[in-house]
């Protein structure tokens, strides 16, 4: 009788939520799918005409969709290195026992609840006014480059705010890792006469490794599915060289009505994004066994 209840009350809750995803997720996207095998352009009284697959023929002959995909796999491998690099090293830094580490995790994790397009029009001012200017008045070179004009510059430049936003996020997971590491271990290794270096190869790394899956997981999909900054910041110049993949099914969508087409790259974008993600924790959690 008791299991009789608690599967329904196992299902009584778990409705709400199922009938919520299928609505706002599964039918969205089966109608996407859908669509993305007509020639729909959104216009009211506008036929509607099956094409099959005729928008993702159009879509790999498309250069500029080619280019998308390449500046994207570039960006994406500049911004996880980064996030995860900075996130895991303010990690080590507020959990040793400083006076202000709880002030410090404050103010790391702080650029996180900024939307990401007022961080680019922030950005966006600090390379293209401050940064030079502290250029001249330094005279260094390297602040006076071309962040924003120059295409390699720009993925940078993205990768940089992306970092500084998301960070203190990625911090906080290496934060609660390495809180869970055994005193004991640190102790004995001390005692051994172990270096900072050595702790941190042999007994960090190894320790934290579920965390390293879960924040590359992380910073690898939202770096995919990049958007707010990279339209505050660059808007895809100069000459769409910059444009991520999000950025140009918007553009392919609501610029030129062509929502067949951007709809058929949005399913493509799905299917990247899903292939490189799971191909990355699967890989991920078998380096955790070999650690």
């Amino acid at each position: 009788m008791n299991k009789v209840i608690d599967k329904k009350s196992f299902w009584f809750f778990l409705a709400p939520i199922s009938l919520t995803f299928i609505i706002v997720v599964i039918i969205p996207f089966i109608i996407g799918m859908y669509y993305s095998l007509t020639d729909w352009s959104a216009i009211p009284g506008a036929t509607t005409r099956f094409i099959g697959f005729e928008n993702y023929r159009e879509i790999f002959a498309d250069a500029q969709f080619r280019t998308s995909f390449v500046k994207t796999l570039i960006y994406a491998f500049y911004a996880v290195m980064l996030i995860n690099i900075v996130g895991f090293s303010l990690a080590l830094l507020v959990t040793r026992k400083l006076k202000t580490s709880n002030l410090l995790r404050t103010a790391f994790f702080m650029p996180n609840l900024i939307g990401g397009l007022i961080l680019g029009y922030i950005w966006q001012f600090v390379f293209l006014e401050i940064l030079p200017y502290v250029s001249e008045l330094l005279n260094t070179g390297i602040l006076g480059a071309r962040w924003l004009s120059d295409p390699d510059m720009a993925l940078w430049s993205m990768a940089i705010v992306s970092t500084w936003q998301m960070g203190g996020y990625i911090m906080i997971i290496y934060i609660a890792a390495l809180n869970s590491i055994p005193k004991e271990l640190i102790e004995a290794a001390s005692l051994d006469g172990a270096g900072a270096l050595q702790k941190i190869r042999h007994i960090t790394f190894p320790m934290v490794a579920p965390a390293f899956t879960v924040s590359l997981f992380l910073t690898l999909s939202t770096s995919f599915k990049m958007f707010d900054v990279n339209i505050a910041l660059t808007g895809g110049g100069p000459a769409r060289l910059t444009e991520l993949l999000a950025l140009g099914i918007y553009n392919k969508a609501f610029t030129q009505a062509n929502f067949g087409e951007g709809q058929a790259q949005a399913a493509i974008f799905f299917g990247v994004i899903a292939i490189t993600t799971l191909t990355q924790v699967y890989f991920s959690k078998r380096k955790e066994v070999e650690m």
